[in-house]
């Protein structure tokens, strides 16, 4: 403790456990029950703090409120009586009481809300480790060869913290992936409601597509299925087809999962290729067909998340299947500036560097320009160190030193 906080409180009591193992036993269920009293205490007035600020109440707060084994963030809080709200709007009608017009929850709705919570937080968790994967029934050794290669979430380890910028890109991929794993049973009535199930991220190279893909599954919890012509080739005929079919089955099992499609135009481009393999074809056909939900269930967790930087070379058929296709640029200046920060948060920097100016000196260059400008300028430092000081001008004061940009104007 610090010394200036021990000023503050001149009279000291200490207290020492019991030496009796008894007495220490029944000593630390005490402080334990007391940790518990108090955490359900903090977590009620969180709760009731917030419905009073939101306009709303609930009659049997205290006799539903008992979470007790940990302290619920605001965002906790925020998630639990958003949940309420959706399940009692879902089967019940929302009360209001005459001149004070205050939403009131149920208390089994707040019970809902409570427990979902908790099945997402502890859910996720066990179900994608490794050991669990493990345990997956494999139908046939083609799913078995592809199980493998699956990367659970909480080792995928990219999340939306780490991709500077992109704002407007990641807010709607939330919208669009998150919710639907997350939250299926919101979207299982009509036709309009329907979640989507392909999604087309196209832009420049180095813009973060990837990264993106990679923080979707994180977020959302669900396991990483990257779809190579590698992973699903095969030198006897027929088996290619095989291969793609297990992709889908295999994710159907382990779902919510992500299956992520890199520059998916050189794997699923235009078929009237005259000089294309019939191979291939049926393959592309095999994996529109899986894709397009005839051979899988609507209420499958399964999202097809594919990346290029050549849109236009994609079949029309896949792009039938890819409804939301969201372009990923390259970053302006102000852009430029949170990138640099989320590349260098962890470097000792000095007090005068100004990352603004250096946003400014880099005009069409993406986030992986960057990194790599960085990394070439600081290996320049640490072979030739006797430049160290003479090199006062910023990273980027030479922008072509030994790192072009990866886009030009020819690329789409």
């Amino acid at each position: 403790m610090s010394k200036h906080i021990t000023k503050l409180f001149p009279n000291k009591v200490t207290i020492e456990s019991p030496e009796d193992e008894t007495e220490l036993s029944q000593w630390k269920q005490l402080l334990g029950r007391d940790i518990e009293i108090l955490k359900a205490k903090a977590n009620f007035l969180k709760i009731q703090s917030f419905l009073t600020r939101h306009g709303m109440e609930c009659t049997d707060l205290e006799s539903v409120v008992c979470v007790k084994d940990r302290n619920l963030t605001s965002e906790c809080v925020d998630k639990i009586v958003g949940y309420a709200l959706s399940y009692q709007l879902k089967d019940h009608p929302i009360q209001t009481p005459g001149k004070d017009a205050r939403v009131v929850l149920s208390g089994v709705s707040l019970k809902y809300g409570i427990d979902l919570l908790e099945s997402i937080q502890s859910g996720p968790k066990k179900k994608s480790t490794k050991k669990s994967l493990k345990d997956v029934v494999t139908e046939n050794e083609f799913e078995k060869r592809l199980l493998p290669d699956v990367i659970p979430p909480d080792e995928i380890g990219v999340t939306f913290e780490d991709i500077g910028a992109l704002e407007n890109v990641k807010e709607t991929l939330q919208e669009l992936v998150m919710l639907p794993l997350q939250r299926p049973e919101l979207f299982s009535k009509g036709q309009l409601m329907k979640p989507c199930k392909g999604i087309l991220l196209f832009g420049p190279p180095g813009t973060g597509k990837t990264m993106l893909a990679k923080a979707v599954a994180t977020e959302a919890g669900a396991n990483f299925i990257n779809i190579s012509m590698s992973s699903i080739a095969s030198k006897w005929f027929g088996e290619g087809e095989k291969y793609v079919k297990a992709v889908f089955s295999l994710a159907s099992k382990i779902s919510p999962s992500v299956i992520f499609v890199d520059e998916v135009d050189g794997m699923l481009g235009r078929r009237e290729n005259p000089g294309e393999h019939e191979a291939m074809r049926k393959m592309k056909n095999e994996f529109m067909v899986n894709w397009d939900g005839l051979r899988t269930k609507d209420k499958e967790r399964v999202l097809v998340l594919a990346a290029t930087n050549r849109p236009f070379d994609l079949d029309e058929a896949v792009v039938r299947r890819l409804p939301r296709r969201l372009m990923v640029n390259l970053p302006d200046a102000p852009n430029r500036k949170k990138i640099l920060s989320v590349i260098l948060a962890k470097e000792d920097l000095a007090d005068d560097v100004d990352l603004e100016a250096l946003a400014n000196l880099t005009d069409g260059y993406s986030g992986s320009d960057l990194k790599v400008g960085i990394l070439l300028r600081y290996f320049f430092l640490i072979l030739f160190p006797r430049f160290f000081v003479l090199l006062a001008t910023p990273i980027f004061a030479e922008p072509v030193y030994n790192c072009s940009t990866s886009s030009h104007k020819g690329n789409s």
